[in-house]
């Protein structure tokens, strides 16, 4: 268990949700100030987990509100501290006059995401599941929604601790065959050993994929329409979206700059990425949104090659600058021209859909691909943040140095050294190991009363 930072007699207080008037707005506070409060606003000692109505007075006994108020003792409670819940009228002045009255009572002022990091100092959340609870609140879809509380539940941070007993273990059996250098027999030798590191790099390579799965679910599966100019891109980001949010006009070059759609597709969310057609251009407008069209491609999760059937192979080049791990999606457009029937093949190196943008036919095969790429038809899919896939992308990067040295040098110092590393970055991400800084920008980015 972490130790807290804070004072021992530090008390927070913040507004917890305001949803405006007609509705329940809710103060909360946390420190060892907070049954004290309780007792000064109810007139008597609460009873612990109970919703007691009780009337919010000021100090010379003006009525501030009249409302609900629920104190939980330590440790059972969100943050492992007394926590005290003012639950009152929605209006945001009534919630500003009981949190100064709180205030005068002994609370101060909570910082952004103050009651979650008292909550994972005092050993009731990791830090995975504290990050979780910032996606649930900013989920943008259902799909996102779920797959947050499904971290927040633990099953993440479950996958990390497999992988990190494993790891483990692996440095314990080669820590082991250090100990005895005297020895004429190679322990490093044992096919065990081999093994168990086959063993890790495997799990590893299940749940580095199921983590960038996650991040496409936090923050959206990001697809960028590419392809030669007048081939159909913005009819396609037009038929996506379901309304004219691109200008469609049989002169090549209309699309100049990045157009952005968010879409939710049945409950997946998804960032359209319409960009400029990809040639060279004397032009310097048309120059410059290649150029934005390029760098947008090299961040995309999944890319659209919008295309015909006469240039369908040849403009697969147009793939250049696409992340290796990006899905590549070949979009053979107006089949309603030609009279070809929609379908998608599977091939090794892309998928292939043949469908027509204006006719509509073909593109439930598309949004069914898409769908299934933001990770939404995954069973027991969770979320994930980049600092969760660039900590695990460090541990592969470690265990493939291990593995090398295994098999070449056997230097058992130098296995050992790079397996070491391999734990201290899986275990950051559920905050066994962390730095203070990364603990301030994790928490400084939730809103105030988390």
């Amino acid at each position: 268990m972490n130790t807290p930072t804070h004072a021992d007699n530090d008390t927070i207080a913040a507004i917890a949700t305001a949803p405006g008037a007609g509705g329940v707005g809710v103060v909360r506070v946390s420190g060892p100030r907070a049954a004290a409060i309780a007792a000064t606003l109810l007139g008597r000692e609460p009873e612990p987990r109970h919703a007691h109505l009780a009337s919010f007075r000021e100090d010379d006994g003006a009525l501030i509100d009249r409302g609900l108020l629920l104190h939980f003792p330590a440790p059972h409670s969100y943050t492992g501290e007394d926590v005290l819940e003012l639950q009152g009228h929605g209006s945001r002045v009534l919630l500003d006059l009981l949190l100064r009255r709180v205030c005068a009572l002994g609370a101060r002022l909570a910082r952004p995401g103050e009651f979650t990091e008292r909550a994972f100092l005092n050993g009731k959340l990791d830090l995975a599941q504290a990050e979780a609870v910032a996606d649930l609140i900013a989920a943008r879809s259902e799909s996102g929604a779920r797959a947050a509380l499904r971290s927040l539940e633990g099953v993440f941070s479950e996958r990390v601790q497999m992988l990190l007993e494993a790891l483990i273990a692996l440095r314990v059996h080669v820590e082991a065959a250090i100990d005895f250098p005297e020895e004429e027999i190679d322990f490093l030798a044992d096919p065990a050993i081999a093994e168990q590191m086959r063993e890790v790099r495997a799990q590893l390579d299940r749940l580095l994929t199921e983590a960038r799965r996650g991040v496409r679910l936090n923050d959206g599966l990001s697809v960028a329409i590419i392809g030669r100019p007048n081939v159909g891109k913005s009819s396609l980001l037009n038929a996506l979206a379901g309304a004219e949010r691109a200008i469609v006009t049989d002169i090549a070059g209309t699309t100049r700059d990045v157009l952005r759609e968010s879409l939710d597709l049945d409950g997946s969310h998804i960032e359209l990425l319409d960009t400029a057609g990809l040639r060279d251009s004397d032009d310097p407008v048309e120059r410059e949104g290649v150029r934005r069209a390029r760098e947008h491609l090299s961040r995309a999760d999944l890319a659209l090659l919008v295309t015909d059937e006469a240039h369908a192979v040849s403009d697969q080049a147009l793939f250049a600058g696409l992340p290796e791990r990006a899905v590549r999606v070949v979009v053979v457009n107006k089949i309603d021209r030609d009279g070809r029937e929609p379908r998608h093949e599977e091939r090794t190196d892309a998928h292939w859909l043949w469908l027509s943008a204006r006719s509509g036919d073909g593109l439930d095969g598309l949004r069914r691909l898409l769908r299934r790429q933001a990770g939404s038809d995954i069973e027991g899919a969770f979320s994930a943040r980049r600092r969760h896939v660039l900590a695990l992308e460090a541990v592969a990067a470690h265990l493939a140095a291990a593995d090398e040295t295994l098999s070449s040098t056997r230097a058992g110092e130098l296995v050992a050294e790079e397996l070491r590393q391999a734990q201290r970055a899986l275990s950051e991400i559920t905050g066994d190991y962390h730095a203070d800084d990364l603990l301030g920008a994790i928490f400084g980015s939730f809103c105030i009363g988390k």
